[in-house]
């Protein structure tokens, strides 16, 4: 994705829906990642979905009206950054899609444009760099399906990873496959979600990695959710709270 050129006074943060209501420390988190490299973050309270349940599961004119209560909440041309790069992907690339012929086509594809992942912003923007604090650890990491295929922001994860001096990144067998989440597949397909989430959980357990960490909480819900189901400890992170762990230190 273009980035924004040089590094902007402000942004926006779109904390998507599970992030808000699931796990709020980490979208605080990446907001501290932030605004520790002085740029103010200003946070909407009135968004919420960024339309994609709907829009995957076939209806259309329900994903536009969620979307476009989104739309005006976004006046400043700041970038939007979304920790999320499913929500990302749908933001950038299907919004105006989903309103091409619509009266609200210009704001849509505006507002899309600037839309940019996390670990985009932090690589590409920031240039994110900060000295590791923390133990020596070995790490996997995850990318959902959309983040790797509609953004690419698997590597700009592996980057932040990698660049940390004493993590050893683990890359493990079916790292470039989906953990079974799909939003509202794993509703209407639970057999087939968790067959997947098992395959995914076991290459995780063998893959020598003390921990692993994606930048998507709907991933990171599934496969917590499932090792805990099992009895596994293998801890799993958002990039937002391992990065700010390992940069200050603290556990």
């Amino acid at each position: 994705m273009p980035a924004p050129a040089g590094r902007p006074s402000a942004v926006y943060l779109f904390g998507t829906c599970l992030l808000d209501l699931f796990l709020p420390e980490a979208g605080l988190d990446a907001v501290t990642l932030i605004e520790r490299e002085g740029v103010a973050v200003h946070y909407p309270p009135e968004q919420s979905c960024c339309g994609q349940p709907a829009y995957s599961s076939g209806h259309p004119d329900e994903a536009r009206e969620v979307t476009r209560a989104q739309l005006a909440l976004f006046p400043e041309p700041w970038p939007i950054v979304v920790p999320s790069g499913s929500c990302g992907g749908m933001m950038k690339h299907h919004w105006p899609q989903l309103f091409e012929g619509d009266r609200d086509a210009g704001r849509a594809a505006a507002v899309a444009a600037r839309v940019i992942e996390f670990s985009d912003f932090l690589v590409n923007v920031l240039h994110w760099q900060r000295p590791d604090q923390g133990a020596p650890a070995r790490v996997a990491v995850h990318t959902s399906c959309s983040a790797r295929r509609e953004m690419g922001t698997h590597l700009t994860s592996w980057q932040l990873v990698d660049q940390l001096a004493h993590v050893t990144r683990v890359v493990h067998d079916h790292e470039p496959e989906c953990c079974g989440f799909g939003g509202v597949f794993s509703i209407k397909h639970p057999d087939i979600s968790g067959a997947m989430a098992d395959d995914k959980t076991a290459a995780l357990l063998t893959s020598g990695a003390t921990e692993f960490v994606t930048a998507d909480a709907g991933c990171l819900m599934n496969l917590n959710g499932k090792l805990a189901h099992d009895h596994q400890r293998l801890p799993g992170k958002h990039l937002a709270t391992f990065l700010l762990e390992r940069s200050q230190g603290r556990p």
